[in-house]
């Protein structure tokens, strides 16, 4: 359909995430829970006693029957190693009893703040929402610093064969700046690199910058997370999912009411604009809300996947300078999910042809990105997602808003400066 082409800019990548997942269990390719499971052992028996068990990539969505396996059937699989398996989005994980207990977890734990135990008759199930799966993966030991360079240095020699020359970071730890000086002072930095970082950071890493800044290395922004994924259903909607987890009918909002402006007014006063994680309709609404209320005279403020927009908030983002920073990838494999979550509501997801109508010019206030590792890295993806609507295997009548169809010239447009 296109010619793959260089000189790219990957606008939404996660170096670390992307080095490290390189080393943990793929199972993006399992269909079903004996197939999870079956690997799961497989590892399991290669695994030192002692030593965690890591699993990446999973699309429970996507299986014939959704549903995940639970802490019972991965406690049978693992035996005493604990285990994790984080969902392809990040946003939900499965644990198995040693996991729960690493992380401070018991049969009677209440639910931590933004996040969500999943439970049924016998305890917890395994499955954590959220900030809980979160709360486990702060029990997995980090890596050191020399691994942690060498999954920095696979990254970027991955994005590279892409035909990428730039990437934004957008959830930089507080050491990715250093490390990235130093390879960059040994000559071995062959991209730009825009860093995001998490708004509790911030203030920290931004008083730092002066030391790690590079011609090749910037400090882009601070990073904000407004709700969770559609996958998790945990996308703050503006109108309730068609299948909502109990209590979450429209997902969850993950900041309280004024946080988002007091951000806003924190970031631009350093100088700096913030960077929105906001995937529901709602979740955008907010982010708009909060930088209308403000006026903040930094440019560059952006919203991060806007995978779901209201109609009458498109012409927002141009009306305040507000970049979409978005990633059609992620409709060849959410196209079903999408349509199940979302009904008839799922016109509304990345209406790219009324952005780019309303002025959202291509490479300047629409930009394209992977999520990296959270799906692959691949433009060509985005292209035919953002042409054609749909997986290549697919007819024309399974498109998601063929009607939001933009142009090859277009889409391309999205990757550059």
């Amino acid at each position: 359909m296109s010619h793959k082409q260089t000189n790219l800019r990957e606008a939404h990548a996660h170096l670390p995430q992307l080095g490290r997942s390189m080393s943990m269990l793929d199972l993006s390719a399992c269909s079903s829970h004996s197939e999870m499971i079956d690997l799961i052992h497989t590892r399991a028996e290669q695994t030192p006693l002692g030593q965690w068990i890591l699993c990446s990539s999973v699309r429970v969505e996507a299986w014939d029957e959704p549903s995940w396996p639970t802490r019972q059937q991965l406690d049978a699989a693992t035996g005493d190693k604990p285990c994790c398996a984080w969902s392809f989005d990040y946003h939900a994980m499965v644990v198995n009893t040693p996991g729960l207990e690493a992380a401070g977890f018991n049969e009677v734990s209440p639910d931590p703040p933004r996040g969500r135990i999943m439970r049924d008759e016998h305890g917890p199930t395994g499955l954590l929402l959220e900030s809980a799966a979160l709360q486990v993966w702060a029990a997995v030991p980090e890596p050191d610093p020399a691994q942690r360079r060498t999954h920095i240095l696979a990254a970027l020699a991955h994005l590279g064969k892409l035909g990428y020359t730039q990437v934004h970071d957008l959830k930089s730890p507080a050491w990715l700046g250093p490390m990235l000086a130093e390879i960059c002072d040994e000559g071995l930095l062959e991209l730009s690199v825009e860093l995001f970082v998490l708004i509790n950071e911030f203030k920290e890493v931004q008083e730092q910058a002066r030391g790690f800044e590079r011609d090749q290395i910037r400090l882009g922004g601070a990073k904000v997370f407004v709700d969770g994924t559609l996958n998790s259903r945990t996308a703050w909607m503006l109108e309730p999912f068609v299948d909502p987890i109990a209590g979450l009918a429209c997902g969850q909002a993950m900041l309280e009411p004024g946080e988002l402006e007091n951000m806003v007014e924190m970031v631009d006063g350093l100088g700096y604009p913030l960077a929105a994680h906001a995937i529901g309709d709602g979740a955008v609404r907010a982010v708009l809300d909060a930088i209308q209320a403000k006026q903040p005279g930094t440019r560059g403020f952006r919203i991060e996947h806007a995978e779901v927009i209201a109609e009458q908030d498109v012409a927002r983002f141009v009306e305040l300078g507000v970049i979409a920073s978005v990633q059609p990838c992620h409709l060849l494999t959410d196209i079903e999910v999408v349509k199940r979550a979302l009904g008839e509501r799922a016109s509304r997801v990345l209406p790219m042809r009324e952005m780019i109508d309303a002025g959202l010019t291509p490479g300047e206030l629409l930009l394209f990105g992977s999520d990296v590792p959270i799906v692959g890295a691949d433009p060509e993806d985005s292209i035919q997602a953002a042409v054609q609507r749909r997986r290549v295997d697919m007819g024309e009548a399974e498109a998601l808003a063929p009607d939001q169809s933009i142009s090859v010239d277009e889409a391309w447009a999205c990757f550059g400066e």
